[in-house]
């Protein structure tokens, strides 16, 4: 128990709360499945991995600047594992973690960010260094939201490789890259026994983040730099789908991953439904009502308490419903493009039925 409450406050001082501007569109991408046998190394030599797109390059995590060094992922699946090969240039590669669990974002690192159903609780976390030291984690829900993070939460079964090109720690010479390679079998995502967890032809919630720091060469080794009063230096953080603020633990932000039964080579279109970008402004409708309820000791009624106009998707005029009680609110949409309905409540869990 003491090991989660030294995580949760290390993670509430690096995240902050800060307020969150309006959603933009995430990014996506098609991971096909393949049928080769993967051998995890780290060199992605199966021709399947030459067939797949390399994604965007990663952005920082507001959105606004671009990377001192590219990094790029591709993304395939089989019936066991979702694979994941993450490239990052980098002249000097290096990493002094070496034990599983520590805090892996105090060395230079890569992390995944997995939500299966979108609701923006009960998500995985893994990080990953140079020295192929992971850091796994089970979370609740966001930080925002009280959550818990369970740090002994292990990934069973987990491959994961790392090859340098050029020498790991030698600070005396000037590195190319590290590349990633990693596959997550899909049990960890399970949540019953007989249940079918493998996503085909179905789209979760995905992100990456890089983590990169400024060093220094102390005692012929590398170290996080820091400033003259002796504080570390502020990382930078280099993400896949953007965030708009310093905090990855906004799932309703994170990119779209279609898993797709076509082959590599074979592509497939994917454009994200509508009904999620109905879902994207029940999360502004969420935030909204925490502003509200900080400066009122109440909660909002309707969209005109909260001082919002009114709400189109597609040129679709939404028509929210408000309940409200004793210690919460629930806010339901019925969908004009599919007929379902939406729902999201006051500790920001999403749906939809």
């Amino acid at each position: 128990m003491g090991r989660i409450v030294i995580v949760l406050f290390l993670f509430g001082s690096f995240l902050g709360c800060a307020q969150n501007a309006k959603l933009t569109d995430p990014r996506s991408y098609v991971a096909y499945k393949t049928s080769q046998e993967f051998i995890i190394d780290g060199k992605a030599d199966e021709s399947d991995w030459d067939k797949a797109e390399w994604s965007n390059e990663f952005i920082d995590i507001e959105g606004s600047i671009k990377p001192t060094y590219p990094t790029q992922v591709k993304m395939l699946w089989d019936e066991e594992y979702f694979y994941i090969l993450a490239k990052m240039e980098e002249p000097h590669v290096w990493a002094n973690l070496k034990q599983r669990d520590t805090i892996i974002f105090y060395n230079n690192d890569f992390e995944v960010f997995v939500d299966p159903d979108g609701d923006t609780h009960q998500y995985y976390e893994l990080e990953i260094n140079a020295l192929n030291t992971a850091w796994d984690l089970f979370v609740t829900r966001p930080y925002r939201d009280q959550n818990s993070t369970i740090n002994d939460f292990d990934i069973k079964g987990l491959k994961s490789a790392v090859y340098v090109d050029g020498t790991l720690n030698n600070f005396k010479d000037q590195d190319k890259s590290w590349t990633l390679e990693i596959a997550i079998p899909w049990s960890t995502f399970k949540t019953g026994y007989f249940q079918d967890i493998v996503p085909v032809d179905k789209f979760w919630r995905v992100n990456f983040s890089r983590v990169n720091w400024d060093f220094e060469i102390i005692n012929d080794a590398y170290t996080r730099k820091k400033d003259k009063s002796g504080k570390y230096l502020h990382e930078y953080n280099w993400v896949w789908s953007p965030i708009g603020v310093i905090n990855m633990h906004e799932p309703e932000k994170w990119g779209y991953v279609l898993f797709s039964s076509n082959e590599p080579g074979n592509k497939k279109s994917f454009v994200i439904p509508q009904d999620e970008r109905i879902r994207w402004e029940l999360y502004n409708i969420y935030k909204a009502q925490r502003q509200y309820y900080k400066k009122n000791q109440e909660w909002a009624g309707s969209l005109k308490e909260l001082g919002m106009s009114e709400i189109k998707v597609a040129n679709e005029i939404l028509n929210p419903l408000f309940e409200v009680y004793n210690l919460g609110w629930n806010v339901t949409v019925k969908s004009p493009f599919t007929d379902k309905t939406l729902l999201i409540k006051e500790d920001g869990q999403s749906s939809i039925k």
